[in-house]
């Protein structure tokens, strides 16, 4: 019996594997290894964060019953389901760490070891693929292979939902130190307002976020501040 996880990637493995080189080359290109930054995988991975929030949000907001679930909840299951420590779940069960090994030069000597171990890189490169699978297949298909591989998450998401401020705390406090979170601003009239947080230890900003409340944002800023600690 197939890993209900693994097959939860396959279309998007076989989107993966369909892509033109030129598209696939710069998915699994890191910046450090070219002369170029227009050729690694930064620019695809900006688009692939927006086409994988789409696709997610898209998916969740018929699911799930505006009685229980408003937009604050909403933006919680999301930042789970598509955090860093997720994309980087999807990247495992795609084998991108494999494929990015394979894809390095041989200048890049032991640092490979390191970057296909860190959760950005590969939370990045996961996002590149999407942004590749976009440009080559279009919205409606990369999407379904996105809701797919992102299962799993999503559904951790709604059955076992983070606290990230909590778990930013709790992750602090074996160090001694305590967050204290600022408003940095306010926009919009008042039924209406976005807020902007910075989260802090001892005056120095570990994270930002925004929302449509100063807990959202907080939660935001707190789950910012976790993933740059990874």
């Amino acid at each position: 019996m197939s890993d209900p996880d693994v097959s939860a990637v396959s279309e998007l493995r076989a989107l993966l594997d369909e892509l033109p080189e030129t598209l696939s080359g710069p998915v699994f290109t890191h910046s450090s290894w070219s002369a170029r930054r227009s050729e690694s995988y930064e620019r695809l991975a900006f688009l692939g964060d927006s086409v994988l929030a789409l696709a997610i949000t898209a998916d969740l907001y018929p699911r799930l019953a505006a009685e229980r679930y408003g937009a604050g909840r909403l933006t919680k299951i999301r930042a789970q389901a598509v955090s860093g420590r997720s994309c980087r779940a999807v990247a495992d069960r795609l084998g991108l760490p494999e494929r990015l090994r394979a894809a390095a030069p041989g200048s890049a000597g032991p640092s490979v070891a390191a970057l296909i171990a860190t959760e950005r890189v590969l939370a990045s490169v996961i996002e590149a693929v999407i942004g590749a699978c976009y440009l080559e297949y279009g919205y409606e298909r990369t999407a379904r292979a996105v809701v797919d591989a992102f299962a799993p998450e999503v559904a951790d998401a709604l059955e076992h939902p983070v606290d990230f401020k909590s778990a930013l705390q709790e992750r602090l406090a074996r160090q001694g130190s305590l967050v204290l979170y600022e408003v940095i601003s306010e926009q919009g009239p008042p039924h209406d307002r976005l807020f902007e947080v910075a989260a802090r230890i001892d005056g120095t900003e570990i994270g930002r976020g925004s929302g449509r409340s100063k807990k959202d944002a907080e939660q935001e800023a707190a789950q910012t501040a976790l993933e740059t600690m990874q």
